[in-house]
Formats: structure tokens, sequence, C-alpha cells
């Protein structure tokens, strides 16, 4: 397996990090995540414009968005997967101990690794944590990831593969890694990204080829939608049939099954939309 660090396309035994590096000591990095299919990454073109837009919030210089092309279509090309996840990591790079940046210039890794296609229903939970949308780097593809990292630990003991939260004024948010959208009265509705939630790039093409509406939507939103589904890079459209144990339907309902057609067409006939 072959990573890009630096520069350079690298043997994995051989890449290293510095143990210095600010997102290993203090999260300080940005990051995407985007699918690979059979040698070519989806919407590429956006995700590089959203690691742009995260490097900015954080105070990172702009990346070099020719060496991030030349970066995924090298590991792509080194390592070929039918389905994969492509990692784009953009650092600090290396610094004193503590929160202050140093001068040696920023970290850019790039890896991917095969992944299972997802199905098409999957089950949630909501947890007690909550997204903070005033925070400093709400909205930004933060490496920072650990409270993602306990949500979804406890959606998994609970047997769903996702957990939903709040903001901090009680009005559905995300998931750890996913978007969520919800139909109420036979409209398709998503939060909007006021609330706190990243602008998912699934998200967006959802919101232009589905016609979902932005919206301000109470966390209780859930709870009487009649269907909810999950947007994500991987995920692309995954329908919800059981949020907290409770049913919602036995598959894609009817507005679900259309976003997900619609998303599955316009994706394959354009990689990079």
């Amino acid at each position: 397996m072959k990573i890009w660090l630096d520069g350079a396309l690298r043997d994995v035994e051989a890449a290293r990090v510095s143990v210095f590096d600010h997102g290993l000591t203090v999260g300080d990095g940005v990051f995407e995540t985007l699918k690979a299919q059979h040698g070519r990454a989806f919407a590429l073109t956006r995700h590089l414009d959203r690691l742009t837009r995260s490097a900015r919030g954080l105070g990172l210089p702009d990346p070099d968005l020719d060496e991030v092309r030349r970066a995924c279509a090298a590991v792509l090309e080194a390592n070929p997967v039918a389905h994969g996840r492509l990692r784009v990591t953009y650092t600090g790079g290396v610094a004193p101990l503590g929160s202050d940046r140093g001068d040696a210039g920023p970290t850019l890794i790039a890896a991917v690794a095969e992944s299972a296609p997802r199905p098409d229903t999957t089950a949630v939970v909501t947890v007690p944590w909550v997204r903070n949308e005033r925070s400093a780097v709400a909205g930004l593809k933060s490496t920072s990831y650990a409270e993602n990292v306990v949500a979804l630990a406890a959606a998994h003991r609970e047997g769903a593969s996702e957990a939903l939260m709040a903001n901090t004024v009680g009005q559905l948010c995300e998931g750890t890694g996913s978007n969520v959208f919800v139909v109420l009265d036979g409209r398709l509705h998503t939060p909007r990204l006021s609330s706190g939630c990243l602008a998912g790039i699934t998200r967006a093409l959802v919101v232009e080829w589905a016609g979902a509406e932005e919206s301000g939507l109470p966390f209780e939103a859930l709870e009487a939608a009649e269907e909810v589904f999950l947007t994500s890079s991987l995920r692309d459209v995954q329908a919800v049939v059981r949020v907290d144990g409770r049913a919602v339907g036995t598959g894609p309902g009817p507005v679900t099954a259309e976003a997900m057609r619609v998303f599955g067409a316009k994706a394959a006939a354009d990689i990079d939309p």
C-alpha cells in the first residue's frame, strides 16, 4: 500500500509523521473523505473547495489544490479499489507542544482504503451530547473528532450505525459523520447550516437535485417524521428504518426512494458535479 505524504508517494511502512505534528498533538487539522470508485474520486472539486474553506476557518494556509489533485490521482492509481474511502488530511505541521503553531509548514496526507458499499437501510440513535453551533470550529471538517468517536461508539453499543445530535438550542443538527433529512407532511427537510451542521457535499447535492428545504427543525422532528434518511460521501442516500427503537417504515419510503434514484442517476452521469 502506498500513501501520499508531503509531496511524494511512499510505502505505508516507511511513511512517518512527526510526533510533534500539530494534527496529532492538538487536532489542528482538517480533512476530506471522498468516495472512490474504480480509480476515480467523486465530487473532487466540491471536496477541495470545502478543504480550503475548512483550512481558512482554522487559520491554516490555503492548501495547494494542484498538489492535492496529484496526490489523490497518485494514491488511486497506486492502490486500485473498486469501492473505497479516499482520505485527504491537512494539518498545521510540526509545532511546539501546546496550542501555538510552528513555522515548519503544513502536512499533507492522502490515502485510500477499500470499503464496502453501504446497505440501503440503517438504524440510528439519538444521544444527549450536543453540537455547539457557536463554536469557533462549527461547520469545519476538523480532525478534532473525539466527540464523534464517543457518540458513534454509543450508537454501536445500541446496534445502530449512527448517532444523531441536537445543537445547544434544541434544534436537529447532524450525525457524527452524516447529515440528516426528514419528511414532514410529505415535504423533505434538512437542518440549515446555521444549526452548526457540516456543509456536507452529498447534502448539498440532495438539496439541489431532490429539492429539499433547509429548515430550522426541532430535535423532536425525528419523532414526527414520516421518513428519515442520512447522507454522506460513503453512504450516498441511506434510509433510516429505526430511530431509538421506533420503526420508521421497513425500507426506503417514497420520498427517500426518489432521492436515492435521482442521486444515483445524476452521480453516475457526472463524476465531478
